[in-house]
């Protein structure tokens, strides 16, 4: 007897080297990947936007990278005492308009410079739900805790979600022809739309990414996150305490499998050593000052100097100051 429901994993994913670009746009999940992404030495850009829901939001961030969009005054609005923005993520927001601009600014400037060096986009829908503002009649991306009669709620539909992304596609591609998409679901559950509505959701979302891949067969590829979740992990132990978030072993346990489907046979290599490194600065000696720990540190810093000899995109730098800081004292 076979109690075990396994996944199939797509053969044709890409395989990510660190010699390539990425950006992750999406919900909290995007975040959890892109951050180990980071974590692992490769080049990302990690929503720049803070966390997205659903895909005209995403949509939209992108047409705003693309564009060179720079935010003033006039984009922003005053809410119990913070300046947000209806297009950011309450990370952004603050009681100075400046500040607040300033965040947005810097990271738009940052991802409009490297948009068009981009190797990959992965990207990771929420939710299907979207909330209209009554003002101004466009989703938003953020609701910032303002009423809910501020808005009007509704569901997209599967053709519109594929004819914004084959707009938006047809855009990128005529300006980075060898660019790869790679789409995920969130395996985050919206329990308050409710169960129902919450399947819908994410349904919609599968079908429309289905599309896609059908419109775009060369640059659109499916990772099954969410179904890792659902039905291979199926088990409320793999849920945080507020049953809807996986928990860190769960979120672990696909970017494993997504290490296995999508990293390439070199960078695997490189994480290792890279993760070595790593753990080797969080040894603290009872003694930092004795030469033997400096010995220690010297060691690191050639390891460093080996990988970015071999690999001279990795960004060491943090740690390299680590080493001449302990060094030095």
């Amino acid at each position: 007897m076979n109690f075990y429901t396994s996944v199939e994993l797509p053969a044709d994913l890409p395989r990510l080297t660190h010699a390539e670009r990425l950006m992750l746009l999406g919900s909290c999940f995007a975040t959890h990947i892109g951050t180990r992404l980071v974590d692992a030495k490769f080049r990302c850009d990690v929503n720049p936007y803070g966390v997205l829901y659903n895909p005209l939001s995403i949509s939209a961030a992108l047409r705003e990278i693309l564009a060179g969009k720079m935010y003033g005054a006039d984009h922003l609005f005053l809410f119990r005492e913070l300046w947000n923005s209806p297009m950011h993520h309450g990370s952004f927001s603050s009681p100075d308009p400046e500040e607040t601009l300033n965040h947005i600014n810097e990271r738009l400037q940052k991802a409009h410079e490297d948009i068009p060096q981009l190797n990959y986009l992965l990207l990771t829908f929420g939710s299907a739900w979207v909330y209209e503002s009554r003002d101004t009649g466009r989703v938003v991306a953020n609701c910032h805790k303002q009423p809910e009669s501020c808005f009007t709620r509704r569901m997209l539909s599967v053709e519109e979600i594929v004819l914004d992304y084959t707009s938006l596609f047809s855009e990128l591609l005529a300006s980075n022809p060898g660019l790869k998409v790679i789409f995920t679901v969130s395996p985050i559950r919206h329990v308050r739309d409710g169960m129902h509505a919450n399947a819908l959701s994410k349904a919609t979302l599968l079908l429309a990414i289905e599309r896609l891949q059908i419109l775009f067969p060369e640059h659109v590829f499916y990772f099954p996150a969410y179904e890792l979740l659902i039905d291979e992990l199926r088990d409320y132990r793999f849920y945080a305490e507020d049953m809807v978030h996986p928990s860190e072993v769960a979120v672990r346990y696909v970017w494993e499998r997504f290490v296995q489907a999508c990293i390439s046979t070199d960078a695997l290599q490189i994480m290792e050593e890279s993760e070595n490194i790593r753990k080797a600065l969080l040894h603290r000696p009872f003694h930092s000052e004795s030469d033997e720990y400096k010995r220690f540190l010297e060691q690191i810093v050639l390891k460093i100097d080996r990988l970015n000899g071999k690999y001279p995109y990795l960004d060491f730098q943090n740690e390299r100051e680590t080493c001449h800081t302990r060094l030095k004292a």
